[in-house]
């Protein structure tokens, strides 16, 4: 479980194939910030871009780590690729605040960047969601990209999907990967997990879309 507060800035520095075929995953080796690592060891869960891994290899020393990804994980992923940056969140502790929301790391989709400019002392990011996620979406709701809970600002449902609408402080970006975003690039989307819930417990109202035991 994660909260969506990113913790350091790693860098992709190396991208292995785990096998020949395009069902065998990746591993991937990311250079961590300084000091990052000292309280990491083999098993813990970090999120990479909003993306639950496993720490699956561990240099101190160089301050590296490694984690292996499937081929369905990174056909449902974007942005982790080689010499890409990525946002860190290390696993949520008991007695960790919950400055953000509640994250699981199982991102929900890819979503593309509509629009992302300054305005005044911030910057505007909108994100055109899928249709599939729209029901997920909600004004001053929660929702996490590329592993940054953040609160939707405005929502506009259209044809091909749901445009949310995002402010982001100076901080925000200055401390996460959300500066390096572009318009046309895609992003990890992972919805409100109370709204997951909510709407799981709204479709089995009706007995009629129950699932049989």
């Amino acid at each position: 479980m994660f909260t969506g507060i990113i913790t350091g800035l790693g860098q992709i520095i190396a991208v292995k194939d785990l096998g020949a075929s395009p069902e065998h995953g990746k591993q991937l080796t990311l250079q961590a910030p300084k000091s990052y690592l000292d309280d990491v060891q083999l098993g813990d869960s970090i999120a990479l871009n909003g993306a639950c891994m496993t720490v699956t290899a561990l240099d101190l020393k160089l301050e590296q780590f490694c984690i292996e990804i499937s081929a369905e994980s990174l056909a449902k992923t974007h942005g982790l690729t080689q010499h890409r940056w990525v946002n860190l969140e290390k696993a949520l502790r008991a007695q960790d605040r919950l400055g953000g929301h509640i994250v699981s790391g199982h991102v929900d989709g890819t979503a593309r960047v509509s629009q992302f400019e300054p305005i005044g002392e911030s910057w505007t990011l909108k994100i055109m969601a899928p249709l599939a996620l729209s029901k997920f979406l909600a004004y001053k709701g929660s929702v996490t990209i590329n592993g940054v809970s953040l609160t939707v600002n405005d929502v506009v449902d259209t044809a091909q999907g749901t445009e949310i609408s995002i402010n982001l402080i100076s901080h925000t970006l200055e401390n996460t990967a959300l500066k390096t975003l572009s318009v046309g690039e895609l992003i990890n989307l992972e919805i409100d997990t109370v709204a997951r819930y909510v709407e799981r417990m709204l479709s089995l109202s009706d007995p009629s879309k129950a699932t049989p035991l």
